[in-house]
């Protein structure tokens, strides 16, 4: 059941007839696991904390950087030096101490790995490179748990949903095949803090649409965000019947 002060701390948003008290009660019981806390996890994170996510599994072996405050606003100034992980911490507590938060300070593994990735609902993947997304991609699809991707660099992001709990949806390797932009990083080729907001926080509606289950999740489609022409454009992507990783060879 919801407390009195839960009531009154979601009232905005349970005012939604698409989320309402039983929407509410099932996002204090959703598991969530952030694998990022940067540009992209550190909106996630906010948003899903506020909204009342019950557990948030927060991954990030990094710690924070003066260069990271330009958009990875989960953290501040006092927080350099300290773990990724352990900022966050201290900011979603203080946001919203309701909730409970667990730890994953060590890169993950393929085991480790499997096993954070079984514990949860939703995953978001929210990293900077191609590798850790095909590892958590491949993981979500063999513990059949729905994958929320984003991405940004430069001026340009990308979202999508892979689900692999439906039939007809792409995962992540359908789409980008053995890797896309050559593994380049915003250290080495920039990005606008807004933007990664943007992409952050969409991937955090989709997370909330995906654990209410209300409205129609980004599943077979990929939203392309120009920030310099403010445009967004949305692209329809298949299964690959020969995947290796989604494939029924692989199933």
């Amino acid at each position: 059941m919801l407390n009195d002060q839960e009531l009154l701390r979601y009232s905005r948003q349970i005012l939604l007839q698409h989320v309402d008290i039983d929407g509410q009660l099932r996002l204090k019981q959703s598991r969530v696991l952030i694998i990022g806390l940067g540009g992209l996890g550190a909106p996630v994170a906010l948003y899903l904390a506020a909204a009342g996510v019950g557990e948030l599994h927060l991954a990030d072996f990094d710690t924070v950087d003066l260069t990271n405050l330009q958009r990875q606003i989960i953290h501040d100034t006092d927080s350099v030096g300290l773990s990724k992980v352990d900022s966050a911490i201290r900011r979603l507590t203080a946001i919203n101490p309701e909730i409970q938060l667990i730890a994953h300070r060590t890169a993950l593994d393929e085991d480790s790995l499997a096993a954070a990735v079984s514990a949860v609902d939703v995953v978001l993947d929210c990293s900077d490179n191609f590798s850790t997304r095909e590892a958590v991609n491949a993981a979500c699809v063999a513990a059949s748990k729905p994958l929320v991707s984003g991405a940004a660099i430069r001026l340009e992001g990308q979202l999508s949903v892979f689900d692999p709990r439906r039939a007809e949806s792409p995962c992540y390797h359908c789409l980008y095949g053995h890797g896309s932009e050559a593994e380049l990083t915003c250290s080495e080729a920039g990005v606008l803090g807004p933007l990664v907001g943007l992409v952050g926080s969409l991937q955090a509606l989709e997370a909330l649409k995906l654990l209410v289950g209300f409205g129609e999740p980004l599943v077979g489609r990929l939203l392309l965000i120009d920030a310099l022409g403010t445009r967004f454009r949305e692209l329809r992507v298949k299964r690959d019947p020969g995947c290796r990783v989604c494939g029924p060879k692989h199933a």
